[in-house]
């Protein structure tokens, strides 16, 4: 982490090695959702419009969210390790992190859907049947049903390396209540502590996020 994402590096190359690590965990689970949908992929090989629409899709939606998200999780990382001490990384990042994630992911869906109501005509060309569909697609991808879980499981990618980093950093210093915890991770082997640690945050994360979108459903059943 600190070798590829530091502030002192030139901020090109920053945005580059996050391009790098979002592609790298979007597109394999792009491949996956494919497989796992019935007809999907006969049906992108055979028609050239599908398969236009959703590399599209892939480009302005899920692209441009992973890397968000995946940026302004490495630029904390980045700005904390800069002002750190005797290799310690605050832990106050994830608490910081978690609802960054949730904001940017939310937010982001709805501005990409609204835009795309202009500038592609989807949803009908529609505003606001565009961000009605924010909180239900926001739902379902939590447990892979559409597209919009590959982009929430490809944050995963960046979320793992960073918070058991994090984590493993944290542990190394705690004492007093927390030295139980660190007593117990220290009998895993390696950094698996850390790691299934890591896990836990991110299904945080993901109740967290389909919580805020459940509140979007509530909310917009109300206002309609």
């Amino acid at each position: 982490m600190n070798t590829y994402f530091s502030i002192n590096m030139p901020a090109w190359k920053f945005v580059r090695n996050t391009l790098v690590v979002s592609c790298a965990g979007l597109f394999p689970l792009l491949l996956l959702y494919i497989a796992l949908t019935p007809g999907f992929g006969a049906l992108l090989l055979e028609s050239g419009p599908a398969f236009s629409r959703f590399l599209r899709q892939v480009v302005t939606n899920g692209l441009p969210v992973v890397f968000a998200v995946n940026y302004v999780s490495f630029f904390l990382f980045a700005v904390s390790t800069a002002k750190k001490r005797e290799a310690a990384v605050p832990a106050r990042i994830l608490l910081i992190d978690l609802p960054a994630r949730v904001v940017i992911f939310v937010l982001l869906h709805g501005i990409i859907y609204f835009i795309s109501a202009d500038w592609f005509g989807s949803f009908g060309g529609d505003h606001w049947q565009a961000l009605q569909v924010v909180g239900p697609t926001l739902v379902r991808s939590a447990f892979f049903e559409n597209i919009s879980g590959v982009y929430l499981y490809a944050t995963l990618v960046s979320a793992l390396p960073l918070y058991a980093t994090v984590i493993d950093s944290s542990l190394e210093r705690c004492s007093g209540r927390w030295e139980w915890l660190r007593g117990l991770v220290c009998k895993l082997p390696g950094k698996l502590g850390p790691i299934l640690l890591a896990l836990v945050f991110f299904a945080i994360f993901t109740l967290a996020l389909t919580g805020a979108a459940a509140v979007i459903m509530k909310l917009q059943s109300v206002w309609i």
